[in-house]
């Protein structure tokens, strides 16, 4: 049994709280980002982001590198590589297929995650009925035969990707506390990101303006979100996490709504309701997990 991390960073929150937060918060910079496109590029302005989130929890967490155990890097060195690998090919399939599209296609990641966590016959019908929402959300611009394959290839990968992330941050949340895991394994994300950016000329298009702006993103999209999904990890079984991330498609949509003057179908709507349903039913009769104990 794994010793419970102490956690240094001087603040947490219970585990729902802590994932809705986070996916307003990612959904947010994710507007904020699509904005920069035109400017940066989508592989610039997600290596502003990834950098820039590095430096921030990297000061903000101060990890102790110089003290990790040979079991903690080789968890958060695969954990990083994941987390760049999936923002990464997300942007560069949401600047080829629409917002809402990329989001529904990247959670085919949680959903198998949620499926093979799986032990309970009513766990799979929340993941039935989330799947179903998902499968209802259609972009509101343009028609199936215009989808750019390669956005959508790209999209399915991020997914991979996420995947890869909720089932890695899982251990990496009961070997480090959340800030220092998070701060670490950003830095190895950016190993994965910046090469593609500097490769794309994001530094000669760089200004102030557009740095402050990144730095919006890294803290919107990067920093907050992932500081709280490791919160949750620590406490959320896997399979729970991967259903309670079905609102992301939902809040990409209302996002899109809001923000962006995107109106939805009557059938859009449902799909909405069902995976608000699925997140809601599957917090509501999850088995309640001991809290873990100090030594």
């Amino acid at each position: 049994m794994h010793e419970a991390p102490v956690d240094r960073s001087g603040w947490s929150l219970p585990p729902l709280p802590a994932v809705l937060l986070s996916i307003v918060s990612v959904q947010g910079g994710a507007a904020l980002a699509k904005g920069l496109f035109p400017a940066l590029g989508a592989a610039g302005t997600a290596g502003v982001r990834i950098a820039l989130a590095a430096l921030v929890l990297l000061v903000a967490f101060r990890p102790p590198l110089a003290r990790f155990t040979r079991a903690q890097w080789a968890a958060v060195i695969p954990y990083g590589l994941a987390l760049g690998a999936m923002n990464l090919s997300y942007y560069l399939a949401i600047a080829r297929i629409p917002l809402g599209l990329g989001v529904t296609l990247e959670f085919v990641g949680p959903l198998v995650v949620a499926v093979a966590g799986s032990r309970r016959l009513l766990d799979f019908l929340w993941v039935l009925v989330a799947a179903v929402g998902i499968v209802l959300i259609t972009p509101w611009s343009g028609g199936p035969g215009a989808l750019d394959m390669i956005g959508v290839l790209l999209a399915l990968f991020a997914g991979a990707c996420w995947a890869a992330y909720i089932v890695l941050g899982g251990r990496l949340s009961r070997l480090l506390p959340e800030g220092q895991g998070v701060a670490t394994g950003m830095v190895f994300a950016t190993l994965v990101v910046l090469p593609v950016s500097l490769a794309d000329g994001v530094a000669a298009k760089l200004t102030p303006a557009l740095l402050a702006a990144g730095l919006g993103v890294a803290l919107l999209s990067s920093a907050l979100p992932y500081t709280l999904e490791m919160m949750a990890l620590r406490v959320l079984p896997s399979r729970t996490f991967g259903i309670l991330m079905s609102l992301e498609p939902a809040v990409a949509t209302l996002m899109g709504f809001l923000f962006l003057h995107e109106r939805l179908s009557p059938v859009q709507w449902l799909a909405v309701a069902l995976v608000s349903a699925a997140s809601a039913g599957s917090t509501l009769t999850a088995r309640r997990v001991p809290p873990p104990i100090e030594a």
